[in-house]
């Protein structure tokens, strides 16, 4: 859900609270007024009573008090994050989720508790009880994958008893790491292009100078094209900006240094290179584009051959650099091969930052992303190196249990393969399908919004409904995860065994990779089923280029959705999150993009004027607020997408009531 998952605890049940309250106290109450919801106000003790008709023109309907198992645990799981001592037209926030937050203890091995992680916790032990199991001869090609990735990282014996043995040998073999090798090493033997190719030979990224991937053209969305772009950095560019005394960029230094220091370097010598490393690092977030420039896609689109790439930046071997690339998944192009190049000012500025680097500095700079890249793989020590730099920068101070950081990987990496596994063990036909009419009942609400909204002219309101009855649905799971034979094809080139982590990991990537990179001349199917078979996942997505919406099965489930309830209470909390989901659509994103996913400006220039001017409003309302806890103030260029989506019932109408069905 483009990001949902990291707002606070209930937030995002707020609306469902409004709809569903009444219902949960004792089903009497017909609409979430202030006065009924003040007539709460003295606790949540169940009370019945009656209820005069009002005197509407509004459809009536009878209340009825729901006390099956399903609708008694809704109640419970409501009332118990309630804070009735507040008033709601005070602090609405507060009365809703005051007790939830004041209860709530933000485990060591967290950075946050939400609705979503702890959804995503009951997922994860449903999916440990499928994964830590023993291999049986009726298992699945996939669920055996699964199986030995799990195994191979919870052989904690195997991978201490290995040290970090392993990435010694890996960095040898890529000529060594110059802090370790002192004089020894040569320099006059490396190129930073090379270093580049073991990267994508042994199934590291191939994107720390710059970003190379295969990619949908945004402008013609039936066929793919090369798309290069800024690098990936080993810290975010925000921090690294902040200049080498920033406290987070020298816990990120510390980091370098211990691990260089684990491995074995000179401390002097550790202290001095892996700065050299650092400075060059926050070089390459200086020359990179901002956060906040990169919400314009027509900004990133800056189609050119590699030949005339080569005249920007004369400093790599376009042809030669890209063949090498795509040469594992055969695939060879020329120097008029097109490509997207999302940012050329800086393969610009590149091209002048490595003619004066010495190769030194180059060398360690990419081999500390490779140490870094393998950490997660490795014994305690290193892994404690990096929990100091965690527990600096982003508040985690305790590793997860094992199993779940095991899981997690797992989960991460096979997602077509644990989708399969738990759809077939979690999940039902009869729920899909409700779901499905439930988002379909949703969309026709955006659709009258739509015809409503007065800001917008006629030209662009008869595009933007284009574009919304568009939309397409991809609910719980595609059919295709519940046949064995095609999830285990989809495997059938990945290698793994149950006693070597890090080059299970390894082998992993080079298969992820190939797959992408094969794609490059294939025409672009936005229904293939492998495109939306994150099933075990616990969020929600808008796809601006399918023009699609995504609720995996993971969500619909817990707080967020249960067949077995009545579906007001789905309306209220999944359906909420439906709406937020087609607003992205129409975001300052998503608006960017036509009916059929392609990057073109549909908007007349007026009403995308007036869009403009109140995103601004709203790009000055959440960039006024500070978190005291953490001094902190929200960035509200980069957030303006999840607060649009979030703000997006502005309309002069009064809102409509009808009936929702009871089942």
């Amino acid at each position: 859900m483009a990001g949902v998952s990291h707002h606070p605890g209930c937030h995002r049940t707020l609306m469902a609270i409004l709809a569903t309250l009444a219902a949960l106290g004792c089903g009497l109450f017909p609409t979430g007024s202030a006065a009924s919801v003040h007539a709460r106000q003295a606790g949540p003790r169940l009370q019945r009573r009656a209820i005069a008709p009002a005197a509407s023109s509004q459809p009536q309907w009878s209340p009825s008090l729901c006390l099956s198992k399903s609708c008694v645990t809704a109640a419970y799981n409501i009332l118990n994050r309630m804070d009735t001592s507040v008033k709601p037209c005070d602090d609405f926030f507060a009365f809703a989720c005051g007790e939830f937050n004041k209860s709530t203890v933000v485990p060591d091995e967290k950075s946050s508790v939400s609705e979503f992680s702890l959804l995503h916790d009951e997922l994860q032990v449903q999916m440990r009880k499928l994964i830590d199991s023993p291999i049986l001869d009726d298992d699945a090609p996939a669920a055996v994958l699964l199986k030995k990735y799990f195994k191979s990282c919870m052989d904690k014996e195997t991978i201490e008893k290995q040290g970090l043995q392993p990435l010694h040998d890996i960095l040898d073999e890529m000529g060594g790491w110059p802090v370790l090798k002192g004089s020894a090493w040569d320099e006059d033997a490396f190129q930073w292009t090379e270093a580049v190719f073991q990267n994508r030979k042994r199934g590291y990224s191939d994107s720390h100078m710059f970003s190379f991937s295969v990619s949908a053209d945004v402008k013609n969305y039936s066929r793919r094209h090369i798309s290069l772009g800024d690098t990936s950095l080993g810290l975010g560019r925000k921090y690294l900006i902040k200049g080498f005394n920033d406290s987070d960029v020298q816990a990120y230094y510390n980091f370098m240094v211990e691990m260089a220091l684990l491995m074995g370097a000179e401390p002097e010598r550790a202290k001095q290179e892996m700065e050299s490393a650092l400075r060059f690092e926050m070089m390459l977030a200086n020359i990179s584009l901002p956060a906040e420039e990169r919400r314009n896609a027509s900004k990133l689109y800056n189609k050119m051959t590699l030949d005339q790439l080569s005249q920007l930046a004369p400093i790599v071997p376009w042809v030669d650099y890209t063949n090498k690339l795509l040469e594992d998944a055969g695939h060879q192009v020329s120097s008029n091969e097109s490509v997207n190049v999302n940012h050329p000012e800086f393969f610009k500025n590149l091209t002048g930052l490595l003619q004066v680097t010495p190769n030194r500095v180059l060398a360690n700079y990419l081999l500390w992303r490779v140490v870094k890249g393998s950490v997660s793989q490795l014994n305690l020590a290193a892994r404690d190196v990096r929990l100091k730099f965690y527990g600096q920068v982003y508040g985690v101070t305790e590793h997860k249990p094992r199993w779940k950081e095991c899981l997690g990987s797992v989960l991460g990496k096979f997602t077509i393969g644990a989708g399969s596994l738990y759809v077939q063990n979690h999940f039902d036909q009869e729920s899909k399908t409700s779901a499905l009419r439930l988002v379909s009942d949703v969309h026709k609400e955006f659709d009258m919004m739509l015809q409503e909204v007065t800001w917008m002219d006629n030209v662009t309101r008869e595009r933007a409904v284009e574009k919304s009855k568009t939309i397409s649905y991809y609910i719980a799971y595609p059919d295709e995860l519940l046949n064995d034979t095609l999830v285990g094809e989809f495997y059938e080139n990945l290698t793994l065994s149950d006693d070597n982590f890090l080059r299970n990991k390894l082998n992993h990537s080079i298969f992820a990779v190939n797959y992408s990179y094969r794609k490059l001349r294939d025409p672009v199917d936005k229904k293939d089923w492998r495109r939306h078979s994150r099933a075990a996942v616990v969020n929600a997505f808008y796809n601006t280029v399918d023009n699609s919406i995504t609720f995996p099965a993971g969500i619909l489930q817990g707080g967020f959705y249960n067949n077995d309830r009545p579906q007001y209470l789905n309306y209220g909390a999944i359906g909420f999150v439906i709406g937020h989901e087609i607003t992205h659509g129409f975001d300052d994103r998503g608006r960017q993009f036509n009916a059929e996913g392609e990057l073109q400006e549909w908007w007349e220039p007026e009403t995308r004027d007036r869009f403009l001017d109140s995103a601004q409003c709203i790009i000055e309302q959440y960039g006024n607020i500070t978190v005291d806890r953490v001094d902190m103030q929200v960035n509200g260029i980069t957030t303006q997408g999840e607060n649009i989506a979030e703000q997006r019932r502005h309309t002069d109408r009064a809102p409509r009531l009808r009936p929702l069905p009871a089942r």
